[in-house]
């Protein structure tokens, strides 16, 4: 039919989704001719060439190539009108094979789906708790750290007490006795001094890690 004609412009063309279904209806068409000419003319068991055959099969499918041509100018495929210019084309393309339907690989690709859709909700699922779980794990974390630093801080602070206060009674008692020496005196106030100042020393660097292990349990704490 003329695209230029009344009629093709009053009538509507023939719609086909995407070029894969005009090259499925050709093949259906040239296997439905190829059964019914193996029905009429069968093949000759031991004979290698069939001249009538073969001009048959030409013909045959010289017919469908024509018919296919000629209807072509009626055809839309994906909205776009389709021509017998482009069928010329689309027939010097490689043919698609097509597979028969298979039940169980359909349902093999369903469950596939399906076990999909699950794992995105166990994944969706993760994502709202892990986090929130893993903070509060930090957390306590955090705050058994801070406990046992000032378990540490508060054993030191008593022992460097003790000490200091042993050799202060060591210093008292010295200077008491008779006898004393002046370098008994000196060793005793030289070891509650080296108390004090181990106290003074480790209670910095305990002081700064609670401090910091503080920050980040509260930093924690906040975004939980």
């Amino acid at each position: 039919m003329d695209p230029d004609s009344q009629a093709s412009q009053n009538q509507r063309r023939i719609e086909l989704q995407s070029p894969e279904d005009l090259a499925y209806l050709i093949s259906n068409v040239r296997k439905a001719a190829t059964a019914h000419l193996e029905e009429a003319l069968p093949r000759i068991e031991g004979q290698r060439e069939d001249r009538l055959r073969e001009d048959i099969a030409a013909l045959v499918n010289q017919y469908i190539d024509q018919t296919f041509r000629l209807c072509s100018d009626n055809l839309s495929i994906n909205g776009i009108p389709f021509t017998s210019d482009q069928y010329e084309t689309f027939t010097t393309c490689t043919p698609q094979a097509y597979e028969p339907f298979d039940s169980r690989t359909r349902q093999r690709v369903a469950d596939l789906i399906t076990q999909e859709e699950k794992l995105l909700e166990e994944v969706a699922a993760l994502k709202r708790s892990v986090p929130a779980q893993a903070a509060a794990e930090h957390a306590a974390r955090i705050e058994a750290a801070i406990q046992r630093d000032e378990e540490l801080v508060q054993q030191r602070r008593e022992e460097v007490g003790r000490r200091a206060e042993e050799q202060s009674e060591g210093v008292l008692t010295l200077s008491n006795k008779k006898g004393s020496t002046q370098e008994d005196m000196e060793e005793g106030f030289r070891g509650a001094v080296e108390g004090l100042g181990m106290l003074k020393r480790d209670m910095p660097a305990v002081v700064a890690r609670m401090e910091r292990a503080r920050v980040a349990g509260e930093y924690v704490a906040e975004g939980r």
